[in-house]
């Protein structure tokens, strides 16, 4: 696949057939991902890959946590609020998410529902829990945004379907537990990668981009 072709067709998949994916196709995945650039090459990712029994257990583990109402407790505080332009860009995605599915803006189980699938990993035989050290910093967080980039774009490539989570770092004691990953670990982001379901509807949805215009701005 062409690089300006993988860049333009990408998108987030939330249906995944429950086909396996082969460990090669996921070592390949990984060891083009780790060829992106890094603040003083530090290299700050570690992946835990999670599939089989192990993936069912855990996505147990979450969704019990999250569909009994347990709190989020993210390493990485969630954003309390959005500046007015990036507002209503959220908003107006997730609005016609609801309306390409049917659900109502009101329909509080309906939206439930589609959010705790996350913790089902949208069906996806696979998971990606991406880690740094808790003493990395923001330029390390940079670096890992630039390798969850290039894991998406090679897993595209691939012709597998992927999708960022960041619910899926809401209970990381739990993950770290579970995965025997070292408390000096912050969970930065959870992956779900498989096949793409094509014939599910939430698969047709493509989010919009804004204008160029919009975000450049050209001195010479």
């Amino acid at each position: 696949m062409e690089l300006f072709e993988a860049i333009q067709t990408r998108h987030s998949i939330r249906a995944f057939k429950s086909t396996p994916v082969p460990d090669d196709v996921i070592h390949q995945i990984l060891k083009a991902a780790s060829n992106s650039p890094s603040y003083m090459n530090t290299q700050p990712w570690e992946v835990a890959v999670v599939t089989g029994a192990k993936r069912d257990a855990l996505s147990r583990q979450l969704y019990e946590l999250a569909s009994s109402g347990v709190e989020p407790h993210p390493d990485m505080p969630l954003p309390k609020g959005w500046p007015p332009g990036l507002a209503q860009r959220a908003k107006s995605h997730n609005m016609k998410r609801l309306q390409l599915l049917g659900i109502r803006p009101d329909d509080e189980p309906k939206k439930r529902e589609l959010l705790l699938a996350n913790f089902k990993f949208y069906g996806a035989p696979c998971v990606l829990f991406l880690f740094m050290d808790k003493t990395l910093g923001s330029w390390s967080i940079l670096d890992m945004g630039i390798f969850t980039q290039s894991i998406l774009l090679a897993a595209h490539a691939c012709g597998l379907g992927a999708c960022p989570q960041a619910a899926l770092t809401w209970y990381p004691d739990t993950v770290r537990k579970f995965l025997g990953i070292p408390e000096s670990k912050l969970l930065v982001l959870g992956i779900s990668i498989g096949y793409p379901d094509r014939e599910a509807k939430i698969n047709t949805y493509r989010s919009e981009r804004i204008n160029l215009s919009d975000f450049v701005r050209w001195y010479t």
